[in-house]
């Protein structure tokens, strides 16, 4: 009989985190608690889908949150379908070993198209007037009611952006525990993304961040709770560390004074010219893939990169496969921040000429992720949202022009490997018995590395039979 497991993805979780959350430390110390070797991008997607194929992103294909898609010619970050991601992932090797095995995932990425029974995921209603409402992708479709019925719309707006809070993860957190008791499923797969917040806006030591893993531990005490009554097994992760940040890094810009970046101008500002720019960055955290459409340019740039104050590493093809980031995907270098230091999507020049959507929350446009979206651009910011919310449900279009161009403001970032076991990340397990996989892992080296997790839920379920095939 397959044991009932829930993988609890608590992104940002470390022990310096865990130090101000009594209900997790309670779970640890009835079972085991290991510390979580991650991947290069220590981002969502690419450790993610590591964790779920027990593939490194060489393998798995997603090297960050977002790339270049050179058969399209365009950036896109968050794409969100599951055929992305190469590799069998953990739940379809379990059902070869159990038939009739069922997983729920709710809100790990890449959810679109995935094999689970059950799906809940972020996804906007896009009106065809522009507007954009919140609301989620569920299968089966009659669970979408079901849902809002008993928790209301999925809060989006407090998902990501400058009112993002606890409200999402506890919403998360509600529908996690519908699902394990009305649906019973074998595999519970949950993403909760609170600690993400405060510790990116003010930083990792800061008391609103030991404020924020306080938080979070209280609204994940009940889910615990269900599954300790449940006789369910937790295994808890986390992505990676969130480290103090202090100075953003403007690859782009260097690019483009170098003459490598090129742009054209609309009516909305200047914007990124993929097609004709020999080199340019895609942005990620503390991580940038760099796009070189000349071979013969690629040692030029990595010297040039290689000079810029808070860049620690930029690695060529070779160097990436030392870290299991060598794939198609990849830019012809990656270049990795110093510690305290994060890259910026910025390309231009003049704040007066950005693009429009430079000073929005606008994830899917922006050609790199940008973390000054969890800040209001002014204190008058907040009360020129709540009027744009005013002209949504009258059905009226507007422009959410509520975020900054102060990257400085930025006190957290991640995406390099972590150098402070404080802010490393950690794996709980509420079950004594430490998993083969484990147990070899931290024989060898002191902590499990993210491809292990898969494994490890597979011989927590007793199915380790299939460990490895």
């Amino acid at each position: 009989m397959t044991t009932p497991l829930l993988l609890l993805d608590v992104v940002g979780l470390t022990p310096r985190a865990l130090a101000h959350m009594p209900r997790l430390q309670r779970l640890a110390a009835g079972g085991w608690q290991a510390r979580l070797d991650t991947v290069l991008p220590a981002v969502t997607c690419s450790v993610q889908s590591t964790m779920l194929t027990g593939l490194p992103p060489a393998g798995h294909g997603v090297v960050g949150n977002g790339w270049y898609f050179r058969e399209l010619g365009e950036v896109h970050l968050w794409r969100q379908h599951n055929r992305l991601v190469a590799g069998e992932k953990v739940w379809e090797t379990a059902r070869r070993a159990s038939p009739g095995y069922s997983a729920a995932n709710v809100c790990w990425w890449y959810a679109m198209g995935m094999s689970t029974d059950v799906t809940v995921t972020p996804r906007p209603v896009y009106h065809a007037d522009g507007r954009k409402s919140p609301d989620a992708y569920v299968r089966p479709p009659a669970l979408h009611d079901e849902l809002v019925e008993r928790f209301g719309a999925f809060p989006l707006f407090q998902y990501w952006g400058p009112t993002a809070s606890l409200a999402s993860s506890e919403w998360i957190v509600g529908a996690t525990r519908h699902l394990m008791d009305t649906r019973r499923p074998d595999l519970t797969m949950a993403y909760v993304p609170h600690l993400d917040y405060d510790l990116q806006r003010f930083g990792p030591q800061d008391p609103r961040a030991d404020a924020a893993a306080a938080a979070l531990d209280v609204a994940l005490t009940p889910l615990l709770d269900d599954a300790e009554a449940r006789g369910t097994t937790v295994l808890a992760v986390s992505e990676y560390g969130i480290e103090a940040a202090r100075r953003p890094v403007h690859l782009n810009r260097v690019l483009r004074e170098e003459g490598l970046l090129q742009v054209y101008t609309q009516a909305n500002g200047e914007q990124l010219d993929p097609w004709t720019s020999r080199a340019f960055a895609v942005a990620d955290h503390q991580v940038a893939h760099v796009y070189i459409a000349d071979p013969a340019d690629v040692a030029r740039v990595a010297d040039l990169l290689r000079a810029v104050p808070g860049v620690d590493e930029v690695l060529d093809r070779t160097a990436q496969a030392t870290y299991g980031l060598d794939h198609e995907r990849s830019g012809e270098l990656v270049v990795v921040a110093e510690p305290g230091a994060w890259f910026t999507y910025y390309f231009w020049l003049d704040d007066d000429r950005a693009p429009d959507y430079a000073r929005g929350v606008d994830i899917h446009r922006k050609p790199g992720y940008d973390p000054v979206e969890l800040f209001f651009a002014d204190p008058a910011a907040k009360a020129r949202a709540g009027l744009n919310l005013i002209r949504k449900r009258l059905g009226l279009r507007y422009a959410m022009s509520t975020t900054s161009l102060d990257a400085g403001a930025v006190r957290g970032s991640h995406g390099r490997l972590p150098e402070s076991v404080a802010d490393s990340p950690v794996v709980l397990c509420s079950d004594p018995e430490v998993p083969a996989t484990v147990a070899t892992a931290l024989a060898g080296g002191g902590s499990v590395p993210a491809a292990a997790i898969r494994s490890t839920v597979l011989e927590l379920q007793g199915l380790g039979a299939v460990v490895g095939s």
